[in-house]
């Protein structure tokens, strides 16, 4: 192991995370103990508590696989720790990879790669993540009562209105949309550059996209035309996997 990831991969930075999970493991669980007294104290059954529960639980752990990837993507050129705690609290796993290659772009390198990171590099690449993800932690403290306020007025006058009147898609779910359709342009046409004359001949980032976006294109059949609502919860992790192998073989093919 070379110096960078040594210091990365360091004791004292184990410990640190593992304290810094340890204080929200014990919010969680104490956020639960209070949530089931509270459902028992309004006459709920203990036995539909215990079935949320072990419910709840279940589809869990399906979606941690994608999250499980993740660190395990970052962990090679960021370390253990950074990555583990990034994915363990707010953080998401598009947004973590996206801003991590980003990051590493902005400090002049050529990207998450190892031979190149530097403790310098390392610490910008985690502060620009950290900071990052911090807008939504700001947006629901300051923003998301009166936005739930307004939520939930809007649909008590929707329920007032003609059932049968369609409903048209607010700015948000367009704005999500074109932001998605965006950067997915920006990835793939990066993608498409490297395999393009004077662009190189990397065409393995092109492949692996392809063979992500097919699998994530069955699974959506699967779950809006045959309407296999489960496959939501491992779709993402699945389509990884798939790509991740495929990779992997062409490797060892060529």
């Amino acid at each position: 192991m070379n110096s960078y990831l040594a210091s990365v991969n360091a004791g004292y930075f184990y410990g640190i995370v593992a304290l810094v999970l340890a204080f929200i493991t014990g919010m969680c669980l104490i956020f639960c103990v209070k949530s089931y007294r509270a459902g028992v104290a309004i006459g709920m059954e203990e036995k539909a508590l215990r079935k949320v529960i072990t419910s709840s639980v279940m589809f869990t752990l399906l979606p941690s696989i994608s999250i499980l990837l993740g660190v395990i993507a970052l962990s090679g050129t960021l370390g253990v720790p950074l990555s583990w705690l990034r994915l363990s609290v707010i953080g998401a796993l598009q947004y973590e990879l996206n801003v991590a290659e980003i990051a590493a772009q902005g400090v002049g390198l050529s990207g998450l790669n190892l031979a190149e990171l530097n403790i310098g590099a390392f610490v910008t690449i985690a502060l620009v993540m950290t900071v990052g993800i911090l807008g939504g932690v700001f947006c629901c403290i300051f923003f998301l009562k009166k936005y739930m306020n307004k939520l939930q007025g809007g649909n008590n006058q929707d329920a007032t209105q003609d059932e049968n009147k369609e409903k048209k898609p607010s700015f948000g779910a367009h704005a999500t949309t074109a932001m998605f359709v965006g950067l997915c342009a920006a990835y793939i046409g990066s993608y498409i550059g490297k395999v393009m004359p004077g662009g190189g001949s990397d065409w393995m980032p092109l492949f692996v996209a392809g063979v992500a976006a097919a699998c994530m294109a069955v699974f959506e059949y699967l779950i809006q035309k045959k309407q296999y609502l489960a496959l939501e919860n491992f779709s993402l992790a699945a389509s990884m996997l798939v790509a991740m192998a495929a990779a992997v073989l062409v490797n060892l093919a060529i």
